[in-house]
């Protein structure tokens, strides 16, 4: 019965996408908005299919309906009723599944958000988004279906992948991340849009960026988050390995970081409308892309699901969207005409440019290292490997080079400079910068690299701390107001601009902690007997003995390990190994002691219980936990960036506006401040 009401409601959410798609499209072309009722109910309709289908596999997985072939895949009496709840994105076809949730969420929040506005706009944009929404509920509804039946009905399923319900991080990563890759639908349907109708209007700008930078916060935080699950539970002693599905989901975001940059030289300076266009197009791309990636099974990676069926089908939307797209920029760009132009090589335009092409040279650089292996195994019948010292020797410079964009672009002014007040305005960073470099140096660190980048981040951060706090000065002075009445209406007066400030502090702390985490690692391994020690860092470890327990849907066997710190304090941690009922391999899960200075973390390799050995892994990895840290500041940063503004202007006369004249502003301070 499950499994036949949710095959009714996928094929219900294909034809509501279809229809909405068909008449959003049509009458966008005709340019006409008696279809726009009809595309809203579409819409609805999806959205609406799609969450009654996951209630209802969440339904079957929590009651252990096994008469389903999903739930007989992942589903465990055993398997306690949060893990039974995740289980629903923990493998193919029930991520899928998710997957239109999300999308059919999207689309209707966009929808109901701009119903009242940009009527030039929505029918295409909409029908766009359902036009992808045809693609995934076809794949729900054939090549992914999770509502086959089976027979005979087993009396047990085997549970989720032990990797998945190993650590609580499982529980959010996934939807972050999906919530980043499906978000892009929605910036793609505005592109398209745009170019359909051959205006880009400034008004139309305020949700292509705004939308663009909720889906850059949440690919951000599952990014982020999956690196840390990498780090709490595989225990192999790293949170970024340059993986083929880890750069899957890196690629759209650094295409959809330089789109936000670029589209204030846009809105600024009326330039680079196709390069903008161009670099919102490639952030979907490449989301789909990555999803085929992680979801066909053509890459061996712990991050990616099975080999599957689904390859073929993704392959042809990706070859669809690309012609499409090339299509469309080649027969509309040219409508999309910049009116200004670089009047200066030290501006703020000119450096926004020069980052743009920094992060497209990585994109393709990453791109190059990850697809290689399979070109080279397609075409010469060798399968060769690209790993971690390929990317670092190409990505590091352009890390590098991003860092010193982001304090020099914020300290130029847009148009011909005073070059005065330039070098005035660079001398105070540039002497932090120096004087951080040699600290560093007389602390004993070494090596170019992260010498640079500890410089260059004490660079950046002065120069964005004066962009913060000169607004606020300006108001304790000039209007009397306290200090934190200042803040609070600098970072509304001006949001764009004070959250990007915010989220550039965020990516600073991220650099920073990779690059110390990655130059001055610390490792040992070895086999210790009863009582035996082994140092590292400064810490002493002392084995302890084995001890084993057993948990609802697991049992460990962990080490038991003294710590005795730097500072004498002595703690005992538990590095330990998982076992699953229908799991041969054991899940290793590392003992990890957080602190703000460094981590100290100890994996178990080996034991023996009958000899009282234990062999370990032991890291320090300083400043590593900064990484996660900076999770709070760019969600902070992205919100107050992307909030609107409480003065709205109607848009309605912008419907009636004349074919490429710009409609009026609306979500206010367009024409401000930094990413």
């Amino acid at each position: 019965m499950t499994g036949t009401l949710g095959n009714a409601l996928v094929l219900g959410a294909l034809v509501c996408a279809a229809f909405g798609a068909l008449v959003g499209l049509t009458s966008g072309l005709r340019r006409s908005e008696a279809g726009f009722p009809w595309v809203m109910r579409a819409v609805v309709g999806f959205f609406a299919c799609m969450a009654a289908a996951n209630l209802s596999m969440v339904y079957a997985l929590v009651t252990d309906d096994f008469s389903i072939q999903y739930v007989t895949q992942v589903g465990s009496r055993a398997t306690p009723l949060l893990f039974k709840i995740v289980s629903l994105w923990s493998a193919l076809e029930g991520s899928i599944l998710f997957w239109g949730l999300i999308m059919g969420s999207f689309v209707l929040a966009f929808a109901l958000a701009h119903r009242h506005e940009h009527q030039r706009y929505m029918s295409l944009a909409l029908g766009t988004m359902l036009a992808v929404g045809v693609f995934f509920a076809f794949l729900i509804a054939g090549p992914a279906n999770p509502w086959g039946a089976v027979s005979p009905v087993p009396a047990d399923g085997p549970g989720p992948n032990p990797l998945l319900q190993n650590h609580i991080l499982m529980v959010i990563h996934p939807p972050m991340l999906y919530l980043g890759y499906v978000g892009m639908t929605v910036p793609f349907g505005v592109a398209v849009a745009a170019l359909l109708r051959g205006e880009i209007g400034d008004a139309w700008m305020a949700p292509l960026r705004r939308w663009t930078l909720l889906a850059w916060m949440f690919l951000s935080i599952g990014i982020i988050l999956g690196s840390w699950w990498a780090y709490a539970v595989l225990g192999w002693g790293g949170y970024w390995a340059w993986d083929p599905v880890e750069n899957a989901s890196f690629l759209p975001w650094l295409t959809a970081t330089a789109f936000i940059h670029s589209t204030m030289v846009q809105e600024r300076k009326q330039m680079l409308r196709l390069w903008t266009m161009s670099l919102a197009l490639a952030s979907f791309i490449l989301t789909i892309l990555g999803t085929f990636m992680t979801r066909s099974g053509i890459f061996n990676s712990v991050h990616s699901f099975t080999q599957s069926d689904i390859g073929p089908t993704f392959l042809v939307f990706i070859a669809v969207l690309l012609v499409f797209s090339i299509i469309l920029l080649a027969t509309r760009g040219h409508l999309l005409v910049a009116q200004g132009r670089i009047t200066s090589w030290m501006s703020r335009e000119t450096t926004i440019l020069v980052n743009n092409l920094v992060f497209v040279a990585i994109t393709f650089t990453v791109l190059l290292g990850t697809v290689y292996p399979l070109i080279s195994e397609a075409v010469r019948g060798v399968r060769v490997s690209v790993g971690e010292p390929y990317f670092n020797k190409m990505a590091v410079p352009g890390g590098v080079a991003v860092l010193f964009l982001m304090g020099v672009g914020p300290m130029l002014p847009w148009g011909t400079p005073d070059k005065a007040a330039v070098r005035r305005q660079f001398l105070i960073p540039a002497g932090v910068g120096l004087v951080v470099t040699a600290l560093c140096y007389g602390m004993g660190l070494r090596g170019v690299y992260p010498l640079l980048t500890f410089g260059l981040a004490g660079f950046v951060t002065v120069i964005t701390l004066r962009e913060l706090v000169a607004p606020v000065r300006v108001r304790m002075t000039e209007r009397k107001e306290g200090l934190f009445t200042a803040v609070v209406q600098s970072a509304t007066k001006a949001r764009r601009r004070f959250g990007g400030y915010v989220v550039h502090l965020g990516i600073v702390l991220i650099i920073v902690a990779v690059a110390a985490s990655s130059a001055y690692v610390q490792h040992t391994s070895g086999t210790l007997k009863l009582g035996e020690t082994m140092t590292l860092g400064g810490y002493q470890m002392k084995f302890l003995g084995m001890t084993s327990g057993q948990e609802p849907h697991r049992a460990f066997t962990a080490a038991r390990v003294e710590v005795t710190t730097p500072g004498g304090k002595v703690e005992e941690f538990l590095p330990r190994m998982n076992y699953y009922e229908r799991s041969t391999d054991p899940v290793g899960t590392p003992a990890v002691r957080e602190s703000p200075k460094e981590d100290l973390y100890l994996s178990l390799m080996a034991y023996s219980q009958e000899a009282s050995t234990a062999s370990l892994n032991v890291w320090v990895f300083p400043l590593v936990g900064w990484i996660w840290w900076s999770i709070p500041i760019l969600v902070l940063g992205s919100l107050i960036a992307m909030w609107p503004s409480r003065r709205r202007v109607a848009v309605a006369a912008g419907a009636q506006a004349p074919a490429g004249a710009a409609p009026p502003v609306a979500g206010g301070d367009m024409n401000r401040g930094a990413a």
